[in-house]
């Protein structure tokens, strides 16, 4: 029988859904001009890269966001308009997740977050769910580039992980939404299920699991 692979999960826009539009809408309308910050799904600035990799408190961000896009914001303002993006997490990704577990899976997550999303999210989650831990309760391990001081698309990020968790690349199925992210994980020699609109989890997972068990070449999905 086919060694089950191990199951690398990014987060926003693959368990959770996310609309990046709404937090730079949110974001302009602070801006005495209307003119919104440096942040997409491909690319941001580096304000954003030192509070995903934890070099920044909520406070020295908010102030940044001020100075460098002068915002005319609360704290609590920017808090709001940063977490506009993070929408729902659907119960039946949470079941997917929990029946493959089941099935002998092992999982982790690997996410590009911060403070500010992390408390946002595991709230919500708590609140809806029951989850004391927020999505921790729902995988093996996470890892968070806020908490490991690294980031995706960087390869030591990968590299991290697979070693916390005793994982081989090639033994790895990294389901992702960013095409930069993808693209390192094939560089390591990791499988990779790429979730490009409108694909999502419960329509493109089960397919590449049952070609990873069928197939030794690596998934391009």
């Amino acid at each position: 029988m086919a060694k089950k692979p191990n199951l690398l999960f990014d987060f926003g826009g693959v368990i959770i859904n996310i609309d990046y539009q709404r937090t730079l809408d949110a974001m302009g309308r602070l801006h005495r001009h209307g003119s919104t910050i440096a942040f997409t799904q491909a690319a941001q600035a580096e304000l954003f890269d030192l509070m995903e990799t934890g070099r920044l408190t909520p406070a020295e961000f908010h102030q940044g966001l001020r100075t460098h896009y002068e915002l005319e914001a609360t704290d609590e303002e920017l808090t709001a308009a940063w977490n506009a993006m993070l929408l729902d997490v659907p119960a039946e990704r949470l079941a997917l997740i929990a029946e493959l577990r089941a099935q002998g899976y092992e999982t982790a997550l690997l996410s590009n977050t911060n403070q500010i999303h992390i408390e946002e999210i595991n709230q919500r989650l708590h609140q809806q769910y029951g989850l004391q831990n927020g999505i921790a309760d729902a995988l093996d391990r996470v890892f968070y580039s806020q908490h490991v001081g690294l980031r995706k698309p960087g390869e030591e990020i990968f590299r991290h992980a697979l070693a916390e968790m005793n994982w081989k690349a090639e033994e790895t199925l990294f389901i992702e939404d960013s095409f930069q992210h993808i693209e390192t994980a094939r560089r390591l020699g990791l499988h990779t299920l790429f979730l490009a609109p409108p694909l999502t989890l419960l329509d493109a997972l089960p397919d590449a699991l049952r070609a990873f068990q069928s197939s030794a070449s690596p998934l391009s999905s």
